[in-house]
């Protein structure tokens, strides 16, 4: 049984550079999930959809960029949904600072 992560991460950028930096962050995301994954992504109009392939499930992600939040939703399959509290902890601990980022020199 799947369950569904919500989780809004506020921001004062607007749409256009948060999205930029979402952009920007996206190919990072691989090291921060323990025992490595596989990323793909591609944007649907302001929607970053992500799959990702790890511990032998597909998690998929649908990441909104809005002028004033970015709003994650993650679907946990099968036992991934076990660790759904502690991904959704994370999630909004340390989104903002993952996602949104600005790694220009």
């Amino acid at each position: 049984m799947s369950r569904p992560i919500n989780v809004d991460l506020p921001h004062k950028l607007g749409r256009e550079e948060a999205r930029r930096r979402i952009a920007a962050n996206i190919d990072k995301l691989e090291s921060h999930i323990p025992g490595g994954a596989a990323v793909t992504s591609r944007w649907e109009g302001d929607t970053l959809k992500l799959d990702v392939a790890t511990m032998g499930q597909s998690v998929a992600s649908d990441i909104r960029v809005e002028e004033t939040l970015v709003n994650c939703r993650i679907e946990l399959p099968g036992m991934l949904a076990l660790f759904a509290g502690p991904i959704e902890a994370m999630l909004s601990r340390k989104g903002g600072d993952l996602l949104l980022e600005d790694k220009r020199d």
